[in-house]
């Protein structure tokens, strides 16, 4: 999950997963979900996709961390 803002101030949590592609219109940005959905956010192009990296590595580093390694069977 990402925290973005929409126009009018209010921070709005948005599956990072679910982010299908990121426009900029100007001083605002479209992020188009998988769902069909738009959500028009303040941040900039270059911010959701860093927010969306950040937030795949945090992810991605929690499951490895907890990964188990299963013994192999000889």
């Amino acid at each position: 999950m990402i925290r973005v803002h929409r126009l009018n101030g209010l921070e709005t949590i948005v599956n990072a997963e679910l982010i299908e592609s990121v426009e900029s219109h100007g001083q605002e940005t479209v992020l188009t979900l998988t769902t069909g959905n738009k959500l028009v956010v303040k941040e900039t192009v270059t911010e959701v996709v860093q927010l969306t990296i950040d937030y795949k590595k945090m992810v991605y580093t929690h499951a490895q961390e907890r990964s188990i390694t299963c013994p192999s069977h000889s």
